[in-house]
């Protein structure tokens, strides 16, 4: 997901929040946000062990990657690339749930 799309995503979802309600969800929605910025640097930094995975809140695949030393690096070298995509679906993920919290 490009970042032109994720951020129309947001606010697609934003917007059908209602305006009364909108504040609360910027805050709700702020404070459970992952950077996709932060979880590259995890993945250069502690990919190997899983670190990015778990910030994205990916528990099996954080102990997958842990058990396995990144894929025997592999999966390492691939995340880098497609670690920020997931990051962005991630967020989207959370979009929604505080949407359904806060919008009802």
């Amino acid at each position: 997901m490009n970042k032109l799309e994720y951020l129309q995503a947001l606010k697609s979802i934003r917007d059908s929040v209602p305006p009364e309600r909108r504040d609360n969800f910027d805050l709700q929605f702020g404070g459970r946000e992952k950077d996709p910025a932060v979880s590259l640097v995890l993945s250069f930094y502690l990919g190997l062990f899983g670190g990015d995975r778990f910030y994205l809140g990916h528990v099996g695949l954080g102990i997958l990657k842990l058990i396995t030393l990144g894929g025997w690096f592999i999966w390492v070298i691939i995340d880098w690339f497609l670690i920020m995509g997931s990051t962005r679906k991630q967020n989207i993920k959370i979009a929604q749930q505080v949407r359904q919290m806060v919008g009802m």
